[in-house]
């Protein structure tokens, strides 16, 4: 027997038992391998037309025998002789695929991929089996060659004998797993069946350009015997016949106009195990430097699961059609995990095997391009399927606003664009742009009013109040747009046509349009505003100073209100945003912290430690109310100045969707009063 050069025990463990996690690669790997031979005999074939080589009878062909629990994978490649056996197989982490690959890379092209790099691959076999045999025999030799190994020690190489039924007529390579026993911890058996090996092939190997073959059971009626009378039932046989099990052709690899909807959408669902058709597929195409395929979907609906723990977002990642990892995450950001897709490349850097990916500038390369590429696709939905777009936001949406958010803001360039948002004034969604330049003069923000439904934001006398002045309101219905906006604070919105501050500006730049020049355009940044926060500074001066003379003229009242509300409020003020007509009463709140983010930190799991707002009552000094508080302050009645305040701030809470810290008293005051 002859030992493994280098530390052969040590290596061969690690290669076997730290490097590969998922045993059931071990058949990626053999495959790999086998179609690097066939490669390797077609570019030989290139350079020596006296070879004959018939492309079409190039193939692998998978086996497996129960009874004597083996897996044989063989190939009509260029095959090895007992040097490059010893060399290969013998040396562990020697790749003759690399070498051959960088000794003929001005042959290579597109006819020709070499798989193989590390040279590891081929042991993987090892966490099956209990014992590999590779029988070969090299391109234009008259000999035939076994290596066998058990993994442990070393290996035996040893000729073939002509009689031998494991003799080869042909160049090629076979090899022989014998599986090992199974155990209480693991099953083997799994391995021998048609079914398990025609999924794995499938899985990883189904993009490997030559034709991977198998024998398969199938299953037909038997011919009806001419003497068949009319009570004659069917009968059923098996039978196997040799079926290549794999594509070869990446659908990615083809050009669009190659492939239709149809063949997209089915690759999708098959692939992707989604029922509904992609609402949107897009490719991409790198070269140069880093050259890489990318073909992508948007779903047409949202997984079952796509906001809970379990999800795992991430493109299938091939390498040389060969699959890499099932989910890639470094190639998405977590604002677009929805997006389903596969990234070929043979430049991605592998570390010792093609299980695991070293985190390199090649990859933040290809992630910023793709991350890209969806934002430039979102757009172009919004933009021209208005339609669709405003389905896949309903799907979506939330993860894009929980981008802007949990980025604190900073990617609010890429996302704030993409956010669509329901207009109480137009009654449908709009983006933020459009929001900012449909503004009248003098709208200094955006205004928004979040809570959990939308007819009752659109009765609130806050927003009501906004809307009475012309000026939109946008109904923001999920827990985390507050949050979103308050990371954002102002959005710019680009391109928009000049605003001109007098009319002979506007009526000169109309007249330079008319004789040919570009029309003017402005980026116009705009702060973003809760309607129920602080003041919004939409009142004129003569309200501003008829709600100063009010206060001053009623310190009195508004103390004893602040003193009967105690730590409920910070303070009782006159409202200068409610109209004579409007309600009594509105709460507000001052400082960064709404009344809607309170709520949702409330709900919360740390909601004993959940923040408060900064609560102001503000009163309607024009409304019929506020005269019957005067009367009780001024003839000194304060239970009632106390009744009627409780009454007003429990009132305006429910109008925020806010229950009444105590309902029952809530009660008994509003029939008290009765």
């Amino acid at each position: 027997m002859r030992t493994f050069k280098t530390e052969s025990k040590k290596l061969l463990d690690l290669m076997i038992n730290s490097i590969y996690t998922n045993r059931e690669i071990f058949l990626r790997e053999l495959v790999s391998n086998a179609s690097d031979a066939i490669d390797k005999l077609y570019l030989k074939s290139l350079t020596d037309s006296s070879m004959g080589l018939d492309q079409a009878n190039l193939a692998i062909n998978v086996a497996f025998d129960k009874d004597a629990r083996t897996i044989t994978v063989s190939d009509n490649g260029i095959g090895m002789t007992e040097a490059e056996l010893e060399e290969n197989l013998g040396t562990i982490a020697h790749s003759g695929s690399e070498a051959f690959k960088e000794a003929n890379a001005e042959a290579q092209g597109d006819a020709v991929d070499i798989i193989g790099r590390f040279g590891v691959g081929f042991y993987s076999a090892f966490m099956v089996a209990k014992e590999v045999s590779v029988v070969t025999r090299a391109w234009g030799a008259d000999e035939c060659f076994r290596w066998t190994s058990d993994g442990v020690e070393g290996y035996e190489i040893e000729p073939v004998a002509a009689d031998d039924p494991a003799w080869r007529d042909s160049c090629g390579t076979s090899i022989v797993l014998t599986l090992k026993d199974d155990t209480e911890d693991a099953s083997y058996d799994e391995f021998l069946s048609e079914w398990k090996l025609r999924e794995l092939i499938r899985r990883y190997s189904n993009y490997v350009r030559y034709p991977v073959q198998m024998l398969v059971t199938k299953s037909r009626e038997k011919e009806r015997p001419a003497d068949a009378g009319d009570d004659y039932k069917p009968e059923w046989e098996d039978y196997t016949e040799l079926e290549t099990v794999n594509s070869m052709t990446p659908i990615w690899k083809k050009r669009a106009s190659e492939v239709t909807d149809e063949e997209y959408a089915e690759f999708y669902k098959s692939t992707f195990h989604d029922w509904a058709d992609p609402a949107r597929t897009f490719s991409l195409h790198a070269e140069g430097t880093l050259e890489y395929d990318a073909l992508m979907f948007i779903p047409g609906q949202a997984p079952f699961d796509l906001y809970s723990r379990d999800y795992e977002k991430g493109l299938e990642l091939y390498s040389s059609n060969v699959l890499i990892m099932e989910k890639c995450a470094d190639l998405l950001p977590d604002y677009y995990n929805f997006v389903r897709g596969v990234v070929d490349s043979a430049d991605v850097s592998l570390n010792i095997s093609r299980e695991t990916l070293q985190q390199t500038r090649q990859l933040q390369a290809m992630a910023r391009r793709i991350e890209k590429k969806i934002t430039g696709e979102l757009e172009a939905m919004r933009d021209d399927d208005r339609e669709a777009y405003e389905k896949f936001f309903e799907n979506f949406g939330r993860g894009l606003k929980y981008g802007i958010y949990s980025s604190y803001g900073m990617k609010a360039d890429e996302l704030a664009g993409l956010l669509l948002f329901w207009s109480a004034r137009d009654q449908k969604m709009v983006t933020l742009r459009e929001y900012v330049a449909a503004m009248p003069s003098g709208q200094k923000a955006i205004y928004y009013a979040a809570g959990d439904d939308r007819d009752r934001l659109s009765k609130m006398p806050v927003v009501q109040a906004v809307l009475d002045r012309g000026f939109d309101v946008l109904l923001c219905t999920q827990d985390v747009d507050e949050f979103c906006f308050q990371a954002m604070r102002e959005f710019t919105a680009k391109g928009l046509p000049k605003a001109y501050a007098d009319d002979a500006a506007r009526e000169a730049a109309e007249k330079a349009a008319a004789d040919g020049a570009e029309p003017e355009v402005e980026d116009r940044t705009v702060e973003l505003r809760n309607v129920t926060s602080g003041d919004l500074d939409l009142a004129s001066d003569d309200e501003k100073k008829a709600a100063e003379e009010a206060t001053k003229a009623n310190e009195g009242l508004f103390g004893a209100m602040k003193d009967a509300l105690g730590e409920k409020v910070e303070k009782v003020a006159v409202s200068t945003r409610l109209s004579a007509d409007g309600a009594p009463a509105v709460i507000t709140s001052e400082g960064p912290l709404s009344l809607e983010m309170e709520k949702v930190l409330a709900s919360g799991p740390e909601a004993e430690h959940a923040p408060k707002a900064v609560r102001v009552l503000e009163v309607n000094a024009a409304h019929p109310v506020f005269e019957k508080l005067r009367a009780a302050q001024e003839a000194g009645d304060e239970d009632k100045v106390a009744l009627y305040a409780g009454l007003l701030y429990n009132q305006a809470l429910l109008v925020e969707g806010i229950l009444p810290e105590d309902p029952v008293a809530f009660a008994s005051q509003v029939c008290e009063l009765m």
